[in-house]
C-alpha cells in the first residue's frame, strides 16, 4: 500500500500535486460548511468558535506551535531519516514553493483543517474521536508507525488546546506556524533545492 502511493505521488507533476493539495482543502472547507449547517444550532454558534480579541492565539498558539517545532526538529537530528520519511509527499509539496507559497499551503491546510476537525468534528464527537480521525486522514503516515504516533500526539495536543481556549483561531494558528515553519525547513533541506 505504502509503495503504491509513493508510486502514484512520483507520477504526478508538481502542478497535479499542488491542484490535489488545494482540491483536498477545498473538500474540507465544503465539508465543514455542510456540517456547520447540520450540526450547529445556528451560525452564530459556529462562528463563537472565532474570539479574534484573544491574545491566547499568539501566546498560546505561538508557544504550542515553537514547541512542536521545536521537538520534531530533535527528533529529525536524533532519528534516523527512515523515521520521518512520509513517501517524499512533504518534499515534494514544499522544495519547489517559494516562501510566501509555503505561507498560503500553510494558512489553507491550518485553516481547513482545523475548521473541520477542532471547530466541528470535537465540538460535536469530542477529542478522542477526533484525534484519531485526524491521525486516519493523513493516510501517508500510516505505514510509518513513528510518523503515526507523532500526528496522533499532535492531534491530541492540538485537540487539548482547543478544549483550554474554547479558541479556534489558537488551533489554527498552532497548526499553520508548524506547517510554515517546517515546510520552509523542508524547503531549504540539504539535498531538496
Amino acid at each position: 500500500m505504502k509503495n503504491k502511493q509513493a508510486e502514484l505521488i512520483k507520477q504526478l507533476s508538481d502542478k497535479e500535486l499542488y491542484l490535489n493539495l488545494v482540491f483536498t482543502q477545498i473538500i474540507l472547507l465544503i465539508v465543514s460548511l455542510v456540517l456547520s449547517i447540520i450540526l450547529f444550532e445556528d451560525i452564530s454558534s459556529f462562528f463563537d468558535l472565532f474570539q479574534f480579541k484573544d491574545w491566547r492565539i499568539l501566546t498560546i498558539g505561538g508557544s504550542a506551535g515553537a514547541a512542536v517545532i521545536f521537538l520534531d526538529i530533535l527528533m529529525m537530528k536524533l532519528l534516523p531519516e527512515s523515521y520521518h520519511d512520509d513517501g517524499g509527499v512533504n518534499e515534494r509539496i514544499f522544495k519547489n514553493l517559494p516562501v510566501p507559497m509555503i505561507f498560503i499551503v500553510a494558512l489553507t491546510v491550518g485553516l481547513s483543517e482545523e475548521i473541520l476537525f477542532r471547530g466541528i468534528i470535537q465540538t460535536h464527537l469530542g477529542l478522542f474521536w477526533t484525534s484519531l480521525i485526524f491521525a486516519l486522514i493523513h493516510y501517508r503516515y500510516l505505514f510509518n508507525w513513528f510518523l503515526f504516533v507523532n500526528i496522533t500526539v499532535l492531534s491530541f495536543f492540538i485537540g487539548i488546546l482547543f478544549e483550554v481556549t474554547d479558541n479556534l483561531l489558537v488551533t489554527i494558528f498552532t497548526h499553520f506556524l508548524i506547517d510554515f515553519i517546517l515546510g520552509i525547513i523542508v524547503k531549504n533541506k540539504e539535498g531538496s533545492h
